[in-house]
């Protein structure tokens, strides 16, 4: 098993809590992984991304290469749109398609989404809107986090496991929510899929 994801999108999306979630799950499937952000991680509105390698077998680099990640998940249209030099062929974009227009020459969205829909496999969500109807906005990166995990190549059960653990000291009522917040990602993307 092998699957390496970039993570992007910007500061105060929550990108950094993904990763955290997807390598606390990984450790409990006792995978190998590897994480490096790249960018600005701490300036709200800046570029945020991530790079996350997960083997069955040791990895060398902790950086993706050109042309070989499995996986783009982005919480910012955009954002996913910079990185596909890095997607391979058969590989997955899976993006909010709400902007986060964050400067004055941001393109038309809808050349961003006709951008998004060339990539074979993608799947675009408004994971605002699903969020808010979860219960909370601040979901809405778990959201995506769902959409992600039929691609994962990590069971879900491990994922779920990874959002009780980095959310469990905030409580049970923060943990339940994110746990919704997941299914309802997981439930869209799954129609991806057929």
């Amino acid at each position: 098993m092998k699957v390496d994801i970039i993570l992007c999108g910007v500061g105060g999306q929550g990108i950094l809590s993904i990763a955290a979630v997807i390598g606390e799950a990984a450790v409990k499937n006792n995978l190998y992984m590897k994480q490096a952000e790249v960018h600005g991680m701490s300036q709200r509105g800046g570029d945020v991304q991530s790079n996350l390698r997960i083997s069955s077998e040791p990895i060398a680099s902790d950086l993706i290469a050109l042309g070989s990640a499995d996986m783009i998940v982005s919480l910012e249209p955009m954002e996913a749109l910079r990185y596909l030099p890095y997607l391979k062929a058969d590989g997955y974009v899976v993006t909010n398609e709400v902007p986060l227009v964050n400067i004055p020459d941001y393109p038309a969205i809808s050349t961003v989404i006709d951008e998004v829909k060339k990539v074979k496999n993608h799947v675009l969500i408004d994971v605002d809107k699903i969020a808010k109807e979860v219960g909370s906005p601040r979901v809405a990166n778990i959201v995506m986090l769902g959409a992600a995990t039929p691609f994962l190549g990590i069971s879900f059960d491990k994922i779920q496991e990874g959002i009780r653990s980095i959310f469990g000291k905030k409580g049970e009522e923060v943990v339940n929510m994110n746990l919704k917040a997941l299914e309802a990602g997981r439930n869209i993307a799954e129609n991806f899929k057929k």
